[in-house]
């Protein structure tokens, strides 16, 4: 639970991968992010390639209280994480392969500046090394750039969190009760209260 921004693209082939490592790495010293870089060179036309190898490519940083922003891929130039690989790389079954390259990462915690900083980044990336790309901001400041927008939803956001997090501290859970009653006995105490 929290805000975050869901992505997925491609690496464009005419762009320098090891460019694009180097900038973002150049904008996490600055803001004395933790990053890791992975591989910074693709294998000789392999973007666009149906099939890929078990390695990552590209770079990952996370800013304070923020999830790690993949700005990875996999060899066929297709975005990706080193545990979307891990997770679905080998999959049999086709139906979850899309997942494999949906990235998400978490802003909550991070707050408003580090969020925009994020999605002002990805806007650079995008036009300078991306192709085929979506992103998906809970915020709507990818799709906006409202900053007034971007504050009260996360406002939102926030209360619903304390929300949640105050009816487990008013309504614990029994010991010996299941998730299932616990889940049942809750609803019903919300159901009394809207009435």
């Amino acid at each position: 639970m929290g805000l975050s921004i869901h992505y997925s693209g491609t690496f464009n082939p005419a762009a320098s991968l090891s460019s694009m490592i180097e900038e973002v790495k150049d904008i996490a010293e600055l803001y004395k992010w933790k990053y890791e870089v992975f591989e910074s060179e693709f294998p000789a036309n392999s973007i666009g390639n149906e099939h890929y190898n078990q390695r990552i490519y590209g770079i990952c940083f996370a800013p304070p209280q923020c999830e790690p922003v993949w700005i990875c891929f996999l060899s066929n130039g297709k975005m990706s994480s080193p545990s979307h690989l891990k997770f679905f790389g080998k999959g049999e079954n086709k139906a979850e392969e899309p997942y494999l390259y949906m990235l998400s990462t978490k802003t909550q915690y991070a707050g408003i500046e580090i969020h925009k900083l994020i999605i002002q980044l990805f806007k650079y990336l995008e036009r300078k090394y991306l192709q085929d790309f979506t992103m998906k901001d809970e915020g709507n400041y990818w799709e906006t750039g409202d900053e007034k927008l971007l504050q009260d939803t996360f406002k939102r956001y926030t209360a619903m969190i304390e929300g949640f997090a105050s009816a487990l501290e008013i309504y614990p859970m029994n010991v010996s009760e299941s998730f299932e009653a616990y889940f049942e006995r809750l609803i019903k105490k919300i159901r009394k209260k809207k009435r």
